[in-house]
């Protein structure tokens, strides 16, 4: 082999290793990009999720949407937020204030042994009812089933004052009133359900609308804001409680609600005579 062979070929040996040397910089390059990009992308997806994260945990919850939201009164109320809910004849001369919560034991317990002898009494113009709801249950046993039964009791108000008596007696009784732990009240299909065992109520959309959308939500807050406030004013802070005349209605234990049928008409007849 000549010299000249031999340079030649040494010339071209170097030639293809700097080809190829030139060609493993490039992919190597493009891999770098490549991973950078892609980690890149990853930090980006990271901080997307946790401001997402951050943003959800900031929203505020339904409630405190509707604390703010517009106020709907529901028909038949009265008063400067429509709180004032009185039912009745309007020649009955006494009002009897009736405060309940509806996950309330007590409450439904109240209701399933003496609520068909209070509907008698404001049938016959014994005396009207004035109806406070609260939902301080909620806070005690975590839930929103008080607020969301007391929102949908609004939406039986705006259609009759007796699809609203009726309905809160479909509430607390033994078919459909749950256990106070057990939150069902928080279902609106579940409120809706219990609705259409009340014939003002079976099957009506408009009702069941306003059920679902919350209509008169922030109506139940300022209805629960008002039970706390009588509560400061009467003394007492839990359901049931009655009030006639400025002075507690009471059992034979001289404390709490009565919870006979025979206690309740001793005490309301003792309450329409003072």
């Amino acid at each position: 082999m000549s010299k000249r062979n031999s340079q030649a070929a040494k010339t071209a040996a170097r030639e293809r290793l700097r080809v190829e040397r030139e060609r493993e910089a490039k992919k190597a390059k493009v891999k770098r990009q490549l991973v950078v990009a892609g980690t890149i992308v990853g930090v980006l997806a990271i901080a997307g999720g946790i401001g997402y994260a951050v943003m959800q945990a900031n929203k505020p919850s339904a409630w405190e949407a509707a604390a703010d939201a517009k106020l709907v009164k529901p028909a038949n109320s009265s008063g400067e937020n429509g709180t004032t809910v009185v039912i009745g004849k309007a020649d009955a001369k006494k009002t009897l204030q009736l405060y309940e919560d509806p996950r309330c034991p007590a409450c439904a317990a109240f209701e399933q042994q003496i609520g068909a002898t209070i509907h008698e009494d404001v049938k016959a113009g014994k005396y009207k009812i004035q109806y406070v709801g609260a939902t301080f249950i909620d806070n005690n046993v975590p839930g929103e089933g008080s607020r969301n039964a007391l929102s949908a009791l609004g939406a039986a108000l705006n259609v009759s004052p007796e699809a609203f008596l009726d309905y809160k007696t479909a509430l607390y009784s033994e078919k459909y009133y749950p256990e106070e732990t057990d939150d069902k009240f928080k279902d609106d299909e579940y409120l809706i359900k219990v609705a259409n065992s009340v014939d003002a109520l079976k099957g009506k959309t408009a009702f069941q609308k306003d059920v679902r959308d919350g209509t008169y939500d922030k109506w139940a807050l300022l209805m629960s804001d008002k039970f706390d406030e009588d509560g400061k004013k009467y003394d007492f802070g839990g359901t049931p409680s009655l009030i006639m005349d400025g002075k507690k209605v009471t059992g034979s234990n001289g404390q709490s609600a009565p919870m006979t049928a025979a206690e309740y008409t001793t005490a309301i007849d003792a309450a329409l005579k003072g």
